[in-house]
């Protein structure tokens, strides 16, 4: 029986790097360098906002799964409704499995990788994807198939030297810019805070929080604490370095992309800009280390998320084996890597609108979970009225034009800023408290 001590700040500290490393996937990297062309001399308030839902949220999520008992997405989903707690967990696992996230790590390991040292004539042709993504994801079936520790220990090394290119890259793109900041272009220049908010959302990062964050307490548990408190307190501290670690990586990133524009205009995504400043910076040498450690940790996300999401559905549905899930999730990860990393993105904004909002107000739920004392009620009405207006928000950005958007936007306070769940939100978690006293009343006249 392990006694109950608290952890040094030492171990704490590398449970938080553990977090670090496994939040920071490769394909985070892009994005806060194209938000930093984008937003050009509204960088500041643009990153804050890019912050606040690319590391805030996340911290509260696993701080949420932390405090919550050893929840997981299924049973906190469940509190909304049971059906609802079936479905939602499998939204989760699809998006940060073979839908996005998945195939982003093998256009990401394209791009940055390979792309650089091929000729101009394969650089455009869809073969040079179609030849990668086969050898990608096979070597990703294949030690999915047999999750080893091999796979961490790469990890374990991967992230430092990552890291390490990643600051001499950095470091250098600060004390020698490759040009001033620009006018900001599209909506970071009237509501820079509110789209470096949405920004957040492509890191995925929050919606991952409810996986990563049980790995966060079995690593906590496996060195001796048992107490809820403790593995609470050890769990919010860890995130709190994990979130120093990604708020520094991201400002650098989105600096470094702010700074490039007038030397490279405006690239279509991240894992081309990063190229190109790390060659100007470089050479061909800091193109090829670069893209190694890239591919290699693309290629260790790859595995983690496959094997995530394999033992989910099998756990879901065991008549179906492990290994037939790693072979069908392994196979549209492939066929999806070969649109390309600049669609891969754009078809998941419209996904990631509709159902980051009912990740927030679900971690907010939790996080007030003693204060609710078990009112399901104030889930069921707070994730409907959220769920409702964010649908509309996805079909917005999926860019449809319906009436009823035109006439969300004039008279729902910041629909147009894409925040318009925010009020509904709080309005049904009222409700729903109201309402659940309206259960107790009526249990209590049964009885």
């Amino acid at each position: 029986m392990h006694s109950t001590t608290n952890l040094s700040f030492k171990e704490t500290f590398f449970i938080g790097l553990m977090l670090f490393a496994i939040f920071f996937g490769a394909g985070n990297l892009i994005f806060p360098l194209s938000l930093g062309q984008a937003a050009g001399e509204n960088l500041v308030p643009a990153i804050v906002g890019f912050l606040l839902t690319g590391v805030g949220l996340p911290l509260l999520g696993v701080i949420a799964i932390g405090i919550s008992k050893n929840e997981d997405v299924a049973s906190i989903s469940a509190k909304v409704h049971p059906v609802f707690g079936l479905l939602f967990p499998v939204v989760i696992y699809l998006t940060l499995g073979p839908l996005f996230a998945v195939p982003r790590t093998g256009t990401v390991s394209y791009e940055i990788g390979i792309v650089p040292f091929l000729p101009e004539a394969l650089r455009t042709s869809a073969w040079g994807m179609a030849l990668y993504s086969v050898v990608f994801f096979t070597i990703t079936y294949l030690l999915a198939l047999n999750p080893s520790k091999i796979v961490d220990r790469i990890g374990k090394i991967l992230t430092p030297v990552l890291l390490l290119i990643l600051f001499v890259l950095l470091t250098k793109s600060v004390a020698d810019p490759l040009g001033s900041t620009q006018l900001p272009v599209g909506l970071y220049e009237s509501a820079p805070f509110f789209k470096g908010f949405q920004e957040g959302y492509l890191t995925m990062d929050t919606i991952g929080s409810f996986v990563f964050g049980l790995i966060v307490i079995n690593t906590i548990r496996a060195k001796g604490v048992e107490s809820t408190r403790q593995i609470a307190k050890v769990t919010a501290t860890a995130g709190f370095v994990a979130a120093a670690g990604l708020a520094i990586v991201y400002i650098g990133l989105a600096y470094t992309g702010a700074t490039s524009v007038e030397t490279l205009g405006h690239l279509e995504n991240g894992g081309l800009i990063i190229t190109n400043v790390s060659n100007l910076h470089f050479g061909l040498l800091g193109n090829m280390i670069l893209g190694v450690a890239i591919t290699f940790a693309c290629l260790t996300t790859s595995i983690g998320l496959i094997v995530a999401c394999a033992s989910f559905f099998n756990t879901l549905r065991p008549s179906i084996s492990y290994k037939t899930y790693v072979l069908i999730l392994t196979a549209v990860s492939a066929v999806i890597s070969n649109v390309g990393l600049t669609q891969i993105i754009s078809f998941s904004i419209p996904v990631l609108v509709a159902i980051y909002p009912i990740v927030i107000v679900l971690i907010a739920l939790t996080l007030m979970g003693s204060a609710l004392k078990n009112r399901n009620t104030v889930y069921t009405w707070a994730v409907l009225f959220t769920g409702i207006i964010s649908l509309f928000d996805g079909i917005k950005a999926a860019g449809f034009e319906l009436g009823i958007l035109a006439f969300l936007g004039e008279h729902l306070p910041l629909f147009s800023l894409g925040m318009g769940w925010l009020i509904p939100a709080i309005l049904g978690g009222i409700i729903g408290y109201g309402l659940s006293f309206r259960q107790k009343a009526y249990a209590l006249e049964e009885a």
